[in-house]
């Protein structure tokens, strides 16, 4: 395609930014309309046929297809196939910014370009594997209205993406994600009824017709598509609010957005909930000033495809499609936390009175240290919820910090995000004073702009003092890991803190999570209960809580669920009674070299083997059925080296006594095949570390 000569667009740029020093901005904008205007001209009409869509793109193997129409004559428009089967026909990708001349349906494309990029990427906190391949095709269309899409195209699915090279003040009015389907599809969807949500959803078994305009969803959510997975989330996701799905009339989905929140108040004898008193009717705002092509970039909307289930366990694109890293990251240390809340600080056998104190603490770092567990948390107590730094009587940080560091265990410290949020920078400068390893920030339960701004000035304020950062209460990941890998997990998962008031953390629901919430970043599920019923005889009890799965499927949570920092959420005095469970989950790594599914199926099972050094570790979890599987070896190599295989299964009776357990050692090789049963709720999981005699 023919471009305008260099001298041209230097000279148009020169004057541009001549205009910027004493012309208005509306001027300047009419001056960029003018400049768009003379580059249409300049490109002639030679080339009209080659940009006049439809636009045809592949992925790097061929076997996803995606067709964007003409926009000038409906819109944006898009249709995706696998494999020759429609998964989204007739799609619509389109935003509207105040002020805009021109919206998508009126504008014309002056300029296409394609980009092919295969390249390996190594993330500074690995999650899945050390290294993950980036291959994709991409193809990028600018309008005459200021406004560029780009689409790319991965084997694993598709991302897209807005951007405008418009200045000054930006307010988006909407966006549209409206996504259409050819059939009456199931899907699994993690309904909310509120924007105040702390986006901890089961995910409800439902077909497209069966949602309403009314019924809106958090992502990510799974589209089951003639059964091809489709799992659909964002990243990017910055100084814009989250994405939400609604039902719509026609078999699909559409976008839902909080607005700008204008005014709002804690809620009165709150310390966390805030009132919304009043919303814009706008989106988001916001200034773009930038000297790139670039000026603005809005988040990428993710399409995870998957031709078996077992592939999402390892989809990377919500990596893959996030903000390039912002710190030296060199100091990030994953690992494992003991965790208090959970268990109610329920300690025994000791000859002090537990509760949130200093000694008790202590006894937390003792226990960590034991294990070689890296963390231990404070949670919610060891403060006065008016300020993070009025500190109850019966807790010296300061102490319990020096303690640990004694014992070699961090101390990470939990705050209500709001009351940080009143004296953050002084409170996070004491915190460093002290020698905090990190903190946990709870109850935001929003993704409007602003909160979605203040989760990314709180990573860039605690990485300036090596603070790592857990986010509960929160959204699900949705890019901020890769620019903030201190950030280093988050929750927005129903996890097992729901046994204490619920009985809906069913083996099916473990079984769900890892395929969709997982597939978007790190959960803080906190696992690790030590005290497990089968689910007639299981009682919600908030401060004694139990699983409703086996000891064996709390296990394997471990192998099986990612989160570079892992709970254990059971009380010390309990693992220190079950010391061969306590043993294996603090051998267990929270980040991984390399992973391999071996056998999954959403809601049903999932057998995965996981690499750390020259240690496997194989994590099996089951449904609410009893099951037997037989397992492969294979994927330890071609060679005859030798491993010795530590196991616990479900013992004889797991399926009336979850708790029980039984313990095996035994030489494997590659070619050895394993015979596994799985009590109801059940589990397995193994390590497997190279013999003495092995080369």
């Amino acid at each position: 395609m023919k471009t305008l000569p260099f001298q041209l667009l230097i000279k148009i740029r020169i004057a541009s930014g001549l205009a910027a020093g004493f012309v208005s901005r509306s001027v300047i904008r009419f001056a960029n309309f003018l400049v768009f205007g003379l580059l249409l001209s300049a490109i002639g009409a030679a080339n009209a046929a080659e940009l006049k869509g439809p636009y045809i793109l592949t992925s790097p193997s061929g076997e996803l297809r995606l067709t964007v129409s003409d926009p000038a004559e409906k819109g944006v428009r898009y249709s995706l196939t696998v494999s020759g089967k429609s998964v989204l026909k007739e799609s619509v990708a389109d935003i509207v910014l105040q002020g805009m001349t021109l919206y998508l349906s009126e504008s014309k494309v002056f300029d296409t370009k394609r980009l092919t990029v295969n390249r390996e990427q190594q993330p500074h906190v690995q999650q899945k594997s050390k290294r993950v391949q980036e291959h994709y095709n991409q193809l990028t269309l600018r309008f005459d209205n200021q406004l560029a899409l780009t689409f790319r195209l991965f084997d694993q699915g598709m991302g897209y993406r807005f951007t405008t090279e418009q200045d000054g003040l930006l307010v988006v009015n909407s966006e549209t994600v409206s996504l259409n389907f050819d059939g009456d599809h199931r899907l699994l969807f993690p309904e909310e009824t509120s924007f105040i949500s702390h986006n901890e959803r089961l995910y409800l078994p439902k077909r497209l017709s069966e949602i309403g305009a009314e019924q809106f969803a958090s992502l990510p959510l799974l589209v089951n598509v003639d059964d091809i997975k489709l799992v659909i989330t964002e990243t990017g996701l910055r100084d814009y609010p989250g994405l939400w799905l609604e039902g719509s009339d026609k078999q699909g989905l559409n976008a839902r957005f909080p607005t700008v929140v204008l005014k709002s108040e804690l809620k009165q004898d709150s310390d966390r909930n805030e009132h919304i008193i009043q919303r814009a009717d706008y989106i988001a705002s916001r200034e773009a000033i930038s000297t790139s092509p670039a000026s603005a970039l809005f988040p990428w909307r993710v399409f995870a495809i998957a031709q078996n289930d077992a592939d999402l366990l390892t989809n990377e694109l919500s990596y893959l499609l996030a903000d390039e890293l912002a710190i030296d990251a060199s100091w990030v240390k994953p690992g494992q936390v003991a965790w208090d809340w959970w268990n109610a600080n329920n300690i025994f056998d000791v000859d002090f009175k537990a509760g949130i104190n200093t000694q008790t603490y202590k006894y937390y770092i003792d226990f960590a240290a034991k294990y070689g567990i890296e963390y231990i948390v404070l949670d919610e107590g060891w403060h006065h919820l008016d300020s993070v730094l009025n500190v109850v009587d019966e807790i010296d940080v300061e102490e319990i910090i020096a303690y640990g560091k004694s014992k070699k265990v961090d101390v990470i410290l939990w705050v209500i995000w709001k009351t940080l949020d009143n004296e953050l920078e002084v409170a996070l400068d004491r915190f460093e004073q002290w020698g905090a390893a990190g903190i946990k920030v709870d109850f935001m339960q929003r993704d409007d702009q602003a909160m979605v701004n203040y989760y990314w000035k709180i990573a860039k304020l605690a990485a300036q003092r090596k603070l790592l950062v857990d986010f509960h209460g929160s959204y699900k990941p949705a890019g901020l890991r890769r620019a903030y890998p201190n950030v280093i997990t988050r929750e927005g998962v129903r996890g097992l803190e729901h046994n204490k008031w619920a009985d809906y953390i069913t083996a099916e629901h473990n079984l769900t999570l890892p395929f969709i919430r997982q597939l978007a970043g790190p959960m803080d599920y906190t696992p690790g209960a030590m005290v497990n019923a089968q689910p007639e005889n299981f009682d919600i009890n908030f401060n004694r809580p139990m699983s409703k799965t086996t000891r064996a499927h709390q296990l394997a949570m471990y192998v099986v669920f990612e989160s570079p920092l892992q709970m254990l959420a059971d009380t010390p005095s309990h693992y220190l009674r079950e010391h061969e469970s306590t043993e294996f989950i603090t051998s267990v790594a929270t980040v991984w070299d390399e992973t391999q599914v071996l056998s999954a199926k959403i809601s049903d099972h999932i057998i995965i083997a996981r690499r750390s050094g020259k240690h496997w570790f194989i994590g099996v979890m089951g449904n609410s059925k009893a099951r037997e599987f037989s397992l492969d070896l294979s994927f330890l190599g071609s060679d005859n080296a030798q491993y010795q295989m530590y196991s616990i299964a479900d013992g004889a009776n797991a399926h009336r006594y979850a708790s029980d357990y039984s313990v095996k050692s035994e030489a494997v090789t590659a070619q050895s095949q394993i015979k596994i049963q799985l009590a109801p709720s059940g589990g397995w999981v193994a390590r497997l570390s190279p013999a003495l005699n092995s080369k």
